[in-house]
């Protein structure tokens, strides 16, 4: 038996479905191959052209999921904060393996944190999540938007273009590229994107002997997180270029496993928010575990949306940065 991993192209993609193929002939003793596609989103991030005022959920993942139903490769690995909230026909999240750290980091001039830069200094990022949200701590810097690959993006640190880039940690981790980060942001700070750090590997729906095998690598506890984070960006009906942020964490309670989690929603600027948190308890089997990360996800964000998340979201663009409103780009 032979797997068809069908990965993105770069360089990140490549290595995160790379430690998916491993995983899978340790496992199993099954042979991978990687076959690499590019998605409407490669595409556009080659050409650099913005993603403002275009279809922005999904843009890295259609064309790996149009060759998973057409039979071109028989797995798809996705950063699992590409996907869209919605439910595809035909495809099947067969796995969610063990997360890695969350957390945004900063990669700075001089070896700087956030705070330490001076006002009017420059900080890329393609997010309006955390253009919001750096916006909302007040340090006076300058948002600008950003685009490309990990080398890319802190490559205009390196160049003097930039004072400091925004990535997420997880990605850096994957490419062994730590050592270049300043500064890993404190979630009470800076929420991380709904998903952010975990893996998504899907298979089409009618291959059972596939689902089967796949299933191995799944980790019930960051599922059930990544459901709770996903509801609440779905209940408030926020696709990637909403300014929101999740982050559900596994932790033992009095009685048991408990999911604690946060969230914010944001004006793009920054100047208005709603930040609640929530938690609840899993139960002893951890196959029902996604089910009470939906149900908390779902009583989170209700209770957001009773406190005006709504309004804020729909508040008009109050900011200059073209970042604030192009899609959170998910390669780091």
């Amino acid at each position: 038996m032979t797997l068809r991993i069908g990965t993105r192209r770069s360089a990140l993609a490549t290595t995160q479905s790379g430690h998916i193929a491993a995983a899978l002939t340790e496992r199993l003793g099954v042979e991978t191959v990687l076959v690499e596609i590019t998605t409407d989103g490669d595409r556009s991030q080659a050409a650099g052209t913005s993603l403002v005022g275009a279809p922005s959920t999904g843009v890295f993942v259609s064309a790996l999921r149009d060759a998973l139903l057409a039979g071109e490769v028989d797995v798809a690995v996705h950063s699992l904060k590409d996907l869209p909230t919605y439910p595809t026909e035909g495809i099947t999240l067969a796995a969610v393996p063990p997360r890695e750290d969350p957390r945004d980091v900063v990669v700075a001039r001089d070896g700087l944190t956030l705070g330490e830069l001076p006002p009017g200094s420059k900080v890329g990022t393609g997010s309006p999540r955390r253009v919001a949200q750096i916006e909302a701590l007040g340090l006076g810097v300058e948002l600008h938007g950003l685009r490309g690959n990990v080398d890319t993006r802190i490559g205009r640190v390196r160049e003097g273009v930039l004072d400091a880039v925004v990535l997420a940690r997880a990605g850096l981790a994957r490419l062994d590229r730590l050592e270049d980060v300043t500064e890993v942001l404190d979630p009470l700070q800076v929420l991380p994107a709904p998903g952010q750090g975990a893996l998504a590997v899907e298979c089409r729906s009618g291959d059972a002997a596939t689902l089967a095998a796949v299933a191995v690598l799944d980790d019930p506890a960051t599922r059930a997180a990544i459901h709770a984070e996903r509801t609440v960006m779905a209940v408030l009906e926020g696709g990637c270029a909403a300014p929101i942020g999740a982050l559900a964490d596994l932790a033992e309670g009095e009685d048991g496993p408990e999911l604690w989690l946060r969230a914010v929603v944001l004006t793009p600027d920054g100047g208005l928010s709603v930040r609640r948190s929530a938690s609840a308890p899993l139960g002893d089997d951890p196959a029902g575990w996604p089910a009470a990360g939906t149900a908390l996800g779902e009583a989170l964000a209700a209770e957001m949306l009773a406190d005006g998340a709504a309004e804020l979201m729909a508040t008009p663009d109050s900011t200059s940065h073209p970042s604030a409103r192009s899609a959170e780009v998910h390669n780091a």
